[in-house]
């Protein structure tokens, strides 16, 4: 019991911390605030803070960091009979239908406000990147699982290269729905106007990773 109210104190001074630094990072800008001053303003030491976040980008970032992994946990825990592509096409448009933040179908201001500090900060966008990296490579283990050429004695190039090429095509077209999500709501409108678009898209995009480009003429 003891170890879950400090497990508990710990996440809740991670937050605080961070809240403070993402509140003074879209006031003044990612660049022109210090970690000296947000230690000072969220009443720790520069230590405790490095503690808890290594980097000045990982005060931001946590928040993305927290959701690495999910393509790969989603292809695992798939219902029987369920491809890996059509779980992961499940679980987007039960993202779309939450307005979860991940797919860029969330119009709470400051949901906005924190994608408009990512995006917009290339030391915090070039962070994304990284973590996308490492989320193709899981999303990978997890395909190569589910065909069962993973527990292969040989491995098999051919298979290590497919699941590697339909990975980073997955990541890559939930980065564009995401952002083409995230970019028509800073236009001004809703998410409840956007929704029906976004569930086209993602039709799409789907529709192509399972049936390629020369289902479109391309």
């Amino acid at each position: 019991m003891v170890e879950g109210l400090r497990t508990r104190k710990k996440e809740r001074t991670r937050q605080a911390i961070s809240e403070v630094a993402i509140a003074m990072f879209l006031e003044h800008g990612f660049d022109r605030v210090g970690v000296a001053e947000i230690a000072v303003a969220a009443e720790v030491s520069k230590p405790t803070l490095f503690r808890y976040f290594p980097s000045k980008e990982d005060l931001v970032l946590h928040r993305i960091a927290d959701h690495r992994g999910e393509a790969a946990a989603v292809v695992r825990a798939r219902q029987a009979g369920r491809t890996p592509l059509d779980a992961l096409h499940d679980a987007f448009m039960a993202g779309l239908d939450a307005r979860e933040p991940t797919t860029g179908l969330c119009d709470h201001p400051a949901v906005m406000a924190y994608h408009r500090l990512v995006f917009d900060t290339p030391s915090l966008a070039s962070r994304v990147a990284e973590y996308a990296v490492a989320d193709t490579e899981a999303l990978a283990q997890a395909l190569r699982e589910a065909a069962g050429t993973d527990s292969d004695p040989v491995p098999r190039p051919t298979s290590r290269l497919t699941s590697r090429l339909v990975a980073a095509q997955y990541v890559a077209v939930r980065q564009i729905l995401a952002r083409d999500n995230y970019a028509a709501l800073a236009s001004g409108r809703t998410a409840g106007q956007v929704y029906g678009e976004a569930v086209a898209a993602a039709g799409t995009a789907f529709e192509l990773l399972r049936h390629g480009a020369r289902a479109h003429g391309l």
